[in-house]
């Protein structure tokens, strides 16, 4: 059982690694938290924006928390 979740969270950190290689480094946090604090008060941030298709701005429909967070990700973790 303690080996199974321990595959399971090299393997969830693996993939995460590979798609998002700055996801080890503090500063990158640092804006994907200023990122998070500056959308609450409904301003959006430059790097943001950089990240994300502008088919997807035009088309955006759908808000769900995936997207979101693949979006912060792309703009703080590349």
């Amino acid at each position: 059982m303690l080996r199974n979740l321990f595959y399971l969270l090299v393997g969830l950190f693996g993939g995460l690694w590979l798609v998002w290689p700055g996801i080890t480094r503090s500063e990158n946090w640092d804006c994907a938290t200023e990122i998070l604090l500056k959308s609450r008060e409904e301003r959006t941030d430059v790097r943001a924006l950089l990240a994300v298709s502008p088919n997807y701005l035009l088309k955006n429909k759908n808000k769900d928390p995936i997207s979101k967070i693949r979006i912060v990700g792309d703009a703080c973790f590349r």
